[in-house]
Parts: C-alpha cells; sequence; structure tokens
C-alpha cells in the first residue's frame, strides 16, 4: 500500500472496529463471529484467540489493528507463522495428523463440500506425508514454509478473504469510458444496432405520415393518428417475432448473418413496451381531444363519449372507445405480470395465462382500428398455420415417459419416447405438456441428449417454479399396488393412464422409474447455440442448470469428433483429420461449467466421464475439449481457511488421476472463474476465431459480455 492507502485503511478499520465494539470499545467473541462472515464457528474461535493476545476475552482496537498489520502489511513469514498457529490447535509448536484432520474437517464444512470419512483419511495423509518431510509423524514451521514455497501466488495474498469488514470499499473508477461508447461495442452488436435503427426509423416515418395527413383535424387527433399508425405496425410485429418455426428455419438461411435472430425474446419484450407507450399516448391524445369536443358543444360530458358507442367515433359500430379501454387494460396486465419479477419468482403460470390473452388483443384490435387487419394479414395467417401445424403434430401422436430419474438436486431427469420423424439440432429446446400435471400448460425445456441418440429423448428439469416443482413430486410419490396415488391433477383419464413398472434407486440418492405417462412435445425450437458447430475455437459457458443444451452439444461434438478420428493400424498413432465441412468446422471446445455446490454437480458427471474418457490421451495438438469446473462455495487458496484442503485436494487429485468433489480427471477449482485470466489464456491458444456461447443468469451474462467485448470475443446468450 502506498502511504495515503495506508492512512484510509487505518481510517476505515477504525470506523469499522467502532460500529463493531459499541460503547466499551471491545469486540467479544460472538461479535467477531457475526462481524467475520464465517460459515463455521471453529476458524472464528481460532482467529479470535491469535487476535487476543492478552488473553482478556475480548479484543482492542490496538489489538486488532496489530494482528490485521501483519496479515496486510507482513511478510511472507509473518502470514506463513499466523496460518502455522492456525492449524497448531493445541499450541505444541508441531502438528500432528489429529490435528490436520480436524482442522480439514472444519475447512470442508467452510466451503460446503461434502466427503465421506474415509476419503477426509485419504486427504488428511496425502496433505501429511507431502508436508512431514522427516517423517517424525509430526509437521514443523520449517516444513510447512518449505511445502508452501511451491505456491509463491498463494503466499503473496494469503488473508482472510470473508472478512470483508476489513476492507475498504473499492474506490470508484474515474475517467472511464462507458462500454456503449466503446469501438468494440459498436463492432459486436453492428447487427443488433443496425436493426434497431431500422426499426426506430420506421416508427417514426409511419408516424410522421399519419400524423401530416390528419394535422387538419387538430393536434391531439394528429398525435392520436401517428400513434395509432405505428400501433398498427408493432402489434403485428409482435407476432413476427414469435413465429418460432419460421426463426428456426431462417437460422439455417443467410438472413442469419444479417438480423439479430438470436435476440428475437429481447425484440419482443421491447416492442411490448413500445405498444404500451404508444396506447398510453393514443389513449391520452383521444381523451384530450374528447374533452376538448365536450367544452365546445356542451351536449356531451367526456364519460359519455368513453363508455357509450357512438357513430362517427371509429371501430366497429362506434365502438373505438370502448375497445380502446379494455386493450388498455389487457396491454397494462400482460406487460405487468410479463416482468422478470413475476416470471423467476416460481409463479410462471401467472405469465402464462395472462399472456394467452394476446387472442383477446388482437381480436379487439381488428374491431378497434379500420386499417390494422392490413398489417395483421400476413403475420396473422403465419402464426394461425404456425400453432395449428404444431397442434396437429403433436396431438396426432401423444408420447411417453419411459424412464423418470429424480435426482438428489431437486433435477428431473425424464427420458422420453422420440417420434419417428422428429428431426433437431443439438441445443434445439421444446416445449412440454404432461396432461398428469397440469393439463393445458406447456413449457420450454432444451432437449439435453444429442440428435445421434435415435430411440430417446432426454430433458433435465430443475425445480424452480409451481409446475417443475410438482412435476418433481409427483414422481416422488411412493407407489403401492393397493392405494390409488393422491392425484396432482383432476383428469380421470390420466389416473387411469398412470401406471408405474419399477423403481429403483441407486446409491447416490437418485431415484429411477420405468413408467408410462403420457405426454406432448411441440417443436423442436432452435437456439443460438446452433452456431457452435460452425464456430473455429468455441467456449461454452454454462451456469448452474444450464449446462443442459451444451449437454446434448458435448456428445454430438464428440460423436463428430469420432468419425474424424483416424489412427495407424501398424503402430496406433491417432490423429484427428483437420476437415473444414458444413457439418462441423471446430478445433477447440473449451467447456466451462459454474455450480453454487457440490451436489449440483451430479447431474451431469456421468456424461462428462464419459467425455473425458474419449479423450484420455492427450492429442499431439492439444486437447480438443478442455473442461473447467468452478464451485463458487468453494474457498480459493489464498483463504486461510481454505489453503491446507485445496492443497490437500491438488495432491489427491495428482496421486490418483481423479477430482474428489466430482470423481472427474479435471480438477474442480474453488471459486468464480477469473474472466480476464481465463479469456485471456483463450485468446493466446490462437485455435482460431473465438465465439462464446452462455445459458444461465442473466446478471452473470452482463459481465461475461462486457469481457467478450474486451477480448474482441463473439457472445451469444440462449434466450427462450
Amino acid at each position: 500500500m502506498s502511504e495515503a492507502e495506508d492512512a484510509e485503511w487505518l481510517r476505515w478499520v477504525t470506523k469499522q472496529f467502532g460500529s463493531i465494539a459499541g460503547e466499551d470499545k471491545e469486540i467479544d467473541l460472538e461479535e467477531f463471529k457475526t462481524a467475520l462472515q464465517v460459515k463455521e464457528s471453529f476458524f472464528a474461535e481460532r482467529f479470535f484467540a491469535l487476535f487476543d493476545t492478552d488473553g482478556s476475552g475480548t479484543i482492542s482496537l490496538e489489538e486488532l489493528l496489530k494482528a490485521l498489520s501483519l496479515l496486510v502489511h507482513g511478510n511472507e513469514m509473518d502470514k506463513l507463522r499466523f496460518l502455522f498457529q492456525v492449524y497448531d490447535v493445541d499450541g505444541s509448536g508441531s502438528i500432528d495428523p489429529d490435528e490436520l484432520r480436524v482442522v480439514l474437517r472444519w475447512c470442508l464444512r467452510e466451503s460446503a463440500i461434502a466427503l465421506p470419512e474415509e476419503r477426509l483419511g485419504d486427504l488428511t495423509l496425502a496433505l501429511f506425508e507431502a508436508a512431514d518431510k522427516d517423517h517424525s509423524g509430526s509437521i514443523t514451521f520449517e516444513e510447512l514454509r518449505e511445502e508452501l514455497e511451491g505456491f509463491p501466488e498463494v503466499m503473496e495474498n494469503l488473508t482472510i478473504s470473508a472478512a470483508s469488514w476489513l476492507k475498504p470499499p473499492p474506490p470508484a473508477e474515474r475517467g472511464r469510458r462507458p462500454r456503449y461508447l466503446t469501438r468494440s461495442y459498436w463492432h459486436n452488436h453492428r447487427s443488433k444496432l443496425a436493426f434497431l435503427g431500422g426499426y426506430a426509423s420506421l416508427n417514426l416515418l409511419l408516424f410522421a405520415l399519419a400524423a401530416l395527413q390528419h394535422a387538419g383535424l387538430g393536434g391531439w387527433v394528429a398525435v392520436a393518428r401517428g400513434c395509432g399508425q405505428c400501433l398498427n405496425f408493432n402489434c403485428a410485429f409482435l407476432a413476427v417475432l414469435m413465429l418460432r418455426r419460421c426463426l428456426t428455419w431462417l437460422r439455417a438461411t443467410p438472413i442469419a448473418t444479417v438480423l439479430p435472430l438470436d435476440q428475437h425474446v429481447v425484440f419482443h419484450q421491447l416492442v411490448g413496451y413500445v405498444v404500451l407507450a404508444l396506447a398510453a399516448v393514443h389513449t391520452g391524445a383521444h381523451v384530450a381531444n374528447f374533452s376538448r369536443l365536450a367544452r365546445r358543444d356542451g351536449r356531451h360530458a367526456l364519460a359519455e363519449y368513453l363508455l357509450s358507442a357512438r357513430p362517427g367515433v371509429g371501430g366497429l359500430g362506434g365502438t373505438a372507445s370502448q375497445t380502446g379501454l379494455a386493450l388498455q387494460g389487457l396491454l397494462a396486465a400482460m406487460l405487468a405480470f410479463s416482468s422478470p419479477c413475476v416470471r423467476r419468482s416460481g409463479h410462471f403460470e401467472i405469465f402464462y395465462w395472462t399472456h394467452l390473452s394476446y387472442i383477446s388483443v388482437w381480436t379487439l384490435l381488428i374491431l378497434h382500428g379500420p386499417h390494422f387487419w392490413k398489417w395483421f394479414a400476413v403475420p396473422g395467417c403465419l402464426f394461425v398455420l404456425e400453432k395449428v401445424v404444431g397442434l396437429a403434430w403433436r396431438r396426432a401422436g401423444g408420447l411417453r415417459i419411459v424412464e423418470v430419474n429424480l435426482l438428489p438436486s431437486k433435477v428431473t431427469h425424464l427420458v422420453i419416447e422420440r417420434p419417428q420423424f422428429f428431426h433437431y439440432k443439438p441445443g434445439d429446446y421444446v416445449y412440454l405438456n404432461i396432461p398428469a400435471i397440469a393439463t393445458y400448460e406447456w413449457h420450454p425445456f432444451t432437449i439435453s441428449s444429442a440428435p445421434e441418440q435415435q430411440e430417446t429423448l432426454w430433458l433435465h428439469i430443475r425445480s424452480l417454479g409451481q409446475w417443475t416443482n410438482k412435476l418433481y413430486e409427483y414422481f416422488q410419490q411412493p407407489e403401492s399396488p393397493g392405494l390409488e396415488p393422491k392425484p396432482l391433477s383432476r383428469s380421470l383419464k390420466e389416473k387411469r393412464c398412470r401406471r408405474w413398472a419399477q423403481q429403483i434407486s441407486t446409491g447416490l440418492g437418485e431415484t429411477r422409474r420405468l413408467c408410462g405417462i403420457k405426454c406432448y412435445i411441440d417443436g423442436p425450437y432452435g437456439t443460438p447455440t446452433r452456431r457452435i458447430f460452425t464456430s473455429e475455437h468455441a467456449v461454452l459457458i454454462g451456469a448452474g442448470i444450464g449446462i443442459t443444451p451444451f449437454a446434448s452439444i458435448l456428445q454430438s461434438i464428440m460423436y463428430r469428433y469420432r468419425r474424424r478420428k483416424q489412427s495407424c493400424p501398424s503402430c496406433q498413432y491417432s490423429w484427428c483429420e483437420d476437415l473444414r465441412d458444413e457439418e462441423m468446422t471446430l478445433r477447440k471446445v473449451d467447456f466451462i461449467w459454474i455450480n453454487r455446490d457440490q451436489k449440483h454437480f451430479e447431474w451431469f458427471v456421468s456424461l462428462l466421464t464419459k467425455l473425458e474418457m474419449e479423450q484420455a490421451e492427450l492429442e499431439p495438438g492439444g486437447r480438443f475439449l478442455e473442461m473447467h469446473m468452478y464451485m463458487t462455495s468453494a474457498l480459493s487458496k489464498n483463504d486461510m481457511k481454505a489453503i491446507g484442503l485445496q492443497m490437500a485436494l491438488d495432491l489427491l487429485a495428482a496421486k490418483e488421476q481423479k477430482d474428489s468433489i466430482t470423481g472427474l480427471r479435471t480438477r474442480t477449482q474453488p471459486g468464480r472463474p477469473d474472466w480476464s485470466k481465463v479469456f485471456g489464456k483463450v485468446a493466446e491458444e490462437k485455435r482460431g476465431k473465438v465465439q462464446v456461447f452462455f445459458c444461465g443468469s442473466p446478471a452473470l451474462a452482463k459481465v461475461i459480455r462486457v469481457h467478450c467485448e474486451r477480448f474482441g470475443f463473439r457472445f451469444f446468450n440462449e434466450n427462450f
């Protein structure tokens, strides 16, 4: 730290100490635990004992500053001495195996990692054997220092990372140009920005033409007519943006390189906001004009204009005012219940049912506006055609769920019989309807099986909302021959059709059932991930259940990779032909999976293990597929509460060629990815043009998008 930074740090610590200590100017153990924000009390008690140098049972400001100065300003030896004292529980001056085992057990709990006692013993033995250089049966300070010399970057940053109250807030960045004004942003979003520019220009042109045409009728009428013409276009355009079958077909044409088809859901939301705003201005202008007319002729009140049909007002039978007010109410309700706080709060059904009022909206628009049908004729016919084709196709052949796997992380794995002529691309999604759960509800889910899997389709569904929770609970119910299960559906027909064949519980807490429940699917529909196979260097990033589209893609990639792989029959030397065809132009794939805790890795560990076995031997040009696993609840190596555990996990993984957390060869990294380092390494490889594909939370998508713009990578985010 500089002198100014050091002075600021001292002021911050003193201020934070005063807010925690209170009037007695001392911090006791309970206050220390609360402020330190550690999950387990073991480390809080160890740190408290080392901070409390006089053994008074409380920490004064002087003691706190002395200890923090050692951790912040001290050299590597000072930090290492503090770490050694944390691990030396009995204060004997050496660490024996029992002490190390106790500390590692608490390290596991602090990082939310659950391992059996036998595995904990293996970790303890691996770390102890590596550190006990003289085989004396205990680890001395010098032996620990010698072991940690192999991790210089860890020792340099060794600290107590959870103690955020000890660190002053980072200074605000000044003078940095907003990302929207950078060249990389405009380059990466040129198709999107061009589309928005054309959309805005067309609306302005329509407004100006209609307003000028009716300028002689007064200013309010001109504004109302201008907004009305824009509403004609935008209400029809809303339908165009949700023609999923047409958009899926367009993805395979050259138009996909010009139009931002991947953002069709985002544009649908944007146009929805524009429609509501135009409707509000349109209604307000008409109300102002009615008020002017009411004052002028003195005979008709405003309420009479709005609530009663009158010839000459507009609309079918002079009902423009009444249909306009109804449209305003329906649009406001649709927008309110389409907000993210409703859709992501477990109440997707509210969004679903209120959004079905689009049928009423279009009907009222035809009655309200005399020219709307001209704008809506083509999009409306296409929309109806898509619905009819989809309804006829999915109702013509009901499918059966042949197997259900209930994963302990509340993920339902459905195995569905695949229709004979059902063709899809990796990463596509379908709409699923299970009458036994809800007769009329359809929900979108990504297909997690590869197209090369001919007999069945896989869907992995995480329990997040009402419908998905019902699905998990439905298959979780125990069945017995003599008892009829409590139905989650009111359909008597489905209760009769429901039948269980077998129930198997695996050792991992997974429940597997063979069954014959009826279901329907609608699709498939394309996503941005279809571009992966025409990339050169693809980076696939999945957060949590966001791995589902990549499960299908990874399987298909390895299938195509096997077809291109060649080997010499005499020396068994293998290589992969560098083909450039329309099926796959990939040179390298980096797969990054970010999970909150250990149990969420159970979803696709078996698949990833199989993919690793495909590449058991390193290719001459480097691995074609590289995996990177991150567990955000685990503390990093530079945290004093985790350094011993992470070292032990590294040692055991190197010895067994297997990660203790997932069982994969790939070592699971603690914490969140450092995107600057991750993308910097990708850029250094120079394996072709890099395209990044993400599926996960919108907040993380924004972070990754910014880093992609900085490195010049193209970014695609899955939306449906």
